[in-house]
């Protein structure tokens, strides 16, 4: 992908804070990160969405993010890790390049996720809902 800010770092036209990389995947810093310690974990070869990108890459990708989440934790002391993957640009996914967050958390970080928990109007819709999921899978 031409223009992929991902797939320039794959290929070191862009520099990058690396952290891990395999025949598969790469993992760097976060220049922009949420918690400093802050990492991402990219597949080398280009895929977007998660639903287009092979499950054997979807587990290296989250095996990776555990390997870092681990080192995060023992490196910095961290107290918990998120890790997330946004997909699309109505989840606030700003590269088209499928990747996995890795953040380091601590107690008192100061970072609160804006979640604001909604509910079903009843059971019934909650079930409706989870029937059309059903039949999908």
């Amino acid at each position: 992908m031409n223009n992929c800010i991902f797939c320039k770092i794959i290929q070191k036209e862009i520099p990058a804070t690396v952290i891990y990389e395999d025949d598969d995947v790469l993992a760097f810093m976060d220049i922009g990160p949420i918690i400093k310690g802050h990492a991402l974990v990219i597949p080398k070869k280009h895929y977007d969405p998660i639903t287009e990108t092979p499950d054997e890459i979807i587990a290296k990708l989250h095996i990776t993010a555990k390997k870092i989440a681990t080192a995060q934790m023992n490196a910095f002391g961290a107290d918990g890790v998120n890790i997330l993957q946004n997909n699309g640009r109505a989840s606030g996914q700003e590269v088209e390049h499928i990747h996995v967050h890795i953040i380091p958390r601590f107690e008192n970080d100061g970072h609160h996720w804006n979640w604001k928990p909604k509910t079903y109007e009843n059971f019934d819709e909650m079930n409706e809902l989870a029937g059309k999921l059903q039949e999908q899978l």
